[in-house]
């Protein structure tokens, strides 16, 4: 009877570990920033983690790849070979995380024979980008997510920890899937310092509900949301100015410059190509009227009187001259 209850047991154990296998974990870093994808199918201890393969797609519909083949790093992976790496509880570790790097990750174990054990484990990468861009007159402000497949998040700036209402004067937000900007004047940029430390990103996971505050400045790992940023291991001693793009008064100038070159150039043209059609119409000949009166026949010119007869007389001694010199000719 023991036995029998220990059998019950054992299956018991079976099923739960195999429905907790295959659960889709969900990975969301700022780019830059270090990723761990854990390897969540681990049914035999792994010292050297020689029976895991890692395999990584870019979307649904591009063709796998494998970056770790039993537990060594793939032919596929030398361009980025020098930023993975496998820890003991294999792990798949990605350094300096980029968009090239978002895709769906897969750790499957095999056993001494080759053939594959329990269920695969998909880790699906995300990434987390904040940039800047200051003109003469205003700052904007934009935080998105790439990720593999259709949007998982919501994303929204959040000013001095409080969301931005939209009856705020001074601030202007859109939100759309996966992406949100803020902007504001460039005075407040400039005349008060630290201004944009009071900025943070908000990236909110659908799927696991996990929040993220990203800061604008310093720029730093991305914090989960509750957690104190100073008893967190590493996440602000990144150092590196945030991203800002400016269009300076020389740039507008500049451009200035090239828009009214282009438009004396467009209005040469125009001339050039009218004087062209001017002078090819000229060269065409209009209706010549001399061909024109040339072409009406003049009424024959009636004669009476002396004239006529004189004329009459010439007609008929020339005629009786023909016929001579042409009897003549014949009679030779």
């Amino acid at each position: 009877m023991s036995g029998f209850t220990w059998i019950h047991i054992s299956l018991f154990l079976v099923t739960l570990l195999y429905l907790t296998e295959g659960k889709d974990v969900y990975v969301t870093v700022r780019d830059g920033d270090q990723a761990s994808l854990p390897c969540g199918n681990m049914i035999n201890d792994q010292e050297k983690c020689d029976s895991i393969t890692w395999i990584y797609s870019v979307s649904q519909n591009s063709t796998s790849v494998e970056l770790i083949t039993l537990g060594q790093t793939s032919e596929n992976a030398k361009l980025k070979s020098d930023r993975l790496s496998v820890t003991t509880n294999c792990s798949l570790v990605i350094k300096k995380v980029t968009s090239e790097d978002v895709g769906r990750y897969t750790c499957r174990q095999f056993d001494e024979s080759g053939q594959r054990q329990g269920q695969d484990a998909p880790v699906y990468l995300s990434l987390i980008t904040v940039i800047g861009h200051k003109s003469s007159k205003t700052v904007m402000l934009s935080c998105f997510v790439q990720t593999y497949g259709d949007c998982r998040h919501t994303v929204r700036w959040l000013h001095q920890d409080n969301d931005v209402g939209k009856d705020h004067k001074d601030m202007r937000t859109s939100q759309s899937d996966c992406s949100a900007t803020i902007s504001f004047k460039t005075s407040y940029y400039e005349e008060k310092p630290g201004y944009l430390a009071s900025f943070k990103c908000e990236v909110t996971n659908k799927n696991d509900g996990e929040v993220q505050l990203c800061n604008f400045t310093p720029l730093s790992s991305c914090r989960k949301a509750g957690v104190n940023p100073s008893k967190t291991s590493g996440e602000l001693k990144t150092t590196t100015s945030p991203t800002i793009t400016s269009t300076t008064q020389e740039d507008c100038s500049f451009l200035n410059y090239v828009m009214l070159v282009m438009r004396v150039v467009e209005l040469l043209l125009i001339t050039v190509i009218t004087v062209v059609i001017i002078r090819a119409r000229g060269n065409k000949r209009p209706p010549d009227a001399i061909i024109v009166l040339n072409s009406v026949k003049s009424p024959p010119v009636t004669r009476s009187g002396p004239e006529a007869n004189q004329v009459q007389d010439e007609v008929t001694v020339n005629y009786e001259n023909l016929r001579s010199t042409f009897a003549s000719v014949k009679l030779h």
